[in-house]
């Protein structure tokens, strides 16, 4: 959810406006490096955007969870994300890899796995017009299009995103 742009930029203005407190590990981070490094970005464009999350959510990075890893029973590839997740005391972990978190291995922790979709909706839910002014926030943020949350609901209720249910509530309830 981290490597895609627009998603990500929706889920941490969301997080600005404090609807909820958004947690990575350094694990994450780095995957979000060599992900992000993967699809073209350059080291300068990654590191700025670590800068930019780490100084805006100081305290999202979780720390201590190593010890927890193996004993993980999860996907082996994502134990690293439960075991963070239980560390910092997280009561959803949004992901769209459900099925690299089967309900057996989070039920004993009491953590919630939702997809973003879900998770967008749960936020609109909550407060839809705290949501739609983190969307507009957002927009205003960028010199390109998108220049409208119309616009960016385009983009997340594509395929690529797969928030098309968030992007629908929204139009319905606020834009």
């Amino acid at each position: 959810m981290l490597f895609k742009p627009y998603l990500r930029d929706t889920i941490l203005s969301i997080a600005e406006q404090g609807l909820y407190r958004p947690l990575w590990s350094t694990d994450v981070m780095e995957e979000l490096d060599r992900n992000l490094r993967k699809r073209g970005a350059t080291a300068q464009q990654v590191h700025h955007l670590r800068e930019q999350m780490g100084s805006t959510f100081p305290e999202a990075e979780v720390t201590g969870y190593a010890d927890l890893i193996d004993v993980m029973t999860n996907d082996p590839k994502d134990r690293h994300v439960l075991a963070a997740a239980i560390r910092g005391g997280a009561e959803v972990l949004v992901t769209e890899n459900l099925k690299d978190f089967p309900a057996s291995s989070v039920q004993p922790y009491d953590i919630e796995i939702v997809h973003q979709d879900g998770f967008l909706l749960d936020q609109l839910d909550l407060s839809p017009h705290t949501v739609h002014r983190a969307l507009r926030t957002q927009v205003s943020r960028y010199r390109r299009p998108p220049g409208c949350v119309g616009e960016l609901l385009d983009i997340l209720g594509n395929d690529g995103h797969r928030c098309g249910k968030f992007a629908d509530e929204c139009r319905r309830l606020v834009v």
